[in-house]
């Protein structure tokens, strides 16, 4: 089934060179571009330090980001290189040292505790590596646990039917294939129809055909519902997918890379 939503087209946009005040709301003007379109995030000088003196680490170190509706993102990268923390603060679980980061009208930065949870309940969707499912509930009982706190959530059949799971309803995560716990987890993450979703090494504990489903799985949600996503992965075959790809090493975003010509979820080769 296809789930009515509006449809934006994706689009990718270049870094901006020229450093916006890091103000809590940026003006339009400082994010506007050149065909009229306004990105749906906003970072500025984003530096993330970790501890002090020698146990000091930089996880990230002045970056500025711009981030359009409906983007699909891959952001590459070894471990060390940041990827996590700027997911984190994009998601509303952390907050820099220093630097601004605004989704619409949200200033992420500056919000209080109890701002950044109606931030997260309200408009962002999870999906990490490890599925994190109730073992105790069954599918459906999973998904339903948090469309009860959503505002205008989906039903949990309409989200399982959109990453093929329907079927699988009255099963208990222990009677699922480890690509289908991490389908009902995705499942779990779009049923409250989130304006964002970012994944976190969402193939890591994957094999190549069960990764593929879930890759599928979230560039349907990215297409149908034009949820603005963004993946985080060691694994650079991914990066065929994306709208525009982010590399990052040594807590900055070194290379930018759009791709002009998109691969689907099943033709992807690791």
């Amino acid at each position: 089934m296809r789930i009515k939503a509006e449809k934006r087209p994706n689009h990718y946009v270049c870094l901006s060179e020229q450093r916006s005040p890091h103000a809590g709301r940026l003006p339009e003007s400082d994010v506007s571009r050149a065909d009229g379109s306004v990105p749906v995030f906003v970072a500025r000088g984003l530096t993330k330090i970790y501890g002090s003196g020698d146990a000091q680490v930089v996880a990230l170190k002045d970056v500025d980001l711009d981030i359009r509706q409906g983007e699909f993102i891959v952001l590459l990268g070894p471990s060390g290189s940041g990827k996590s923390t700027l997911l984190n603060i994009l998601g509303g679980l952390d907050a820099p040292t220093s630097g601004t980061a605004t989704w619409r009208d949200h200033d992420l930065t500056g919000a209080s505790d109890e701002a950044l949870t109606t931030y997260r309940r309200e408009h962002v969707g999870f999906v990490f590596q490890f599925y994190n499912l109730i073992p105790s509930l069954t599918v459906e009982e999973n998904v339903r646990l948090v469309a009860q706190i959503a505002t205008d959530p989906m039903t949990p059949g309409e989200a399982l039917d959109l990453v093929g799971l329907s079927h699988r309803a009255d099963r208990f995560p222990s009677q699922l294939s480890g690509g289908e716990q991490q389908r009902v987890a995705v499942a779990r993450a779009i049923v409250k129809r989130p304006d964002i979703l970012l994944c976190d090494e969402p193939t890591g504990a994957l094999d190549v055909d069960t990764g593929r489903l879930v890759l599928a799985a979230i560039a349907k949600v990215n297409e149908e519902l034009s949820t603005t996503t963004a993946v985080i992965t060691h694994n650079s075959a991914i990066a065929g997918m994306a709208n525009r790809v982010l590399r990052l090493s040594g807590g900055r975003i070194v290379r930018e890379e759009p791709n002009l010509r998109r691969i689907g979820a099943y033709d992807v080769e690791w």
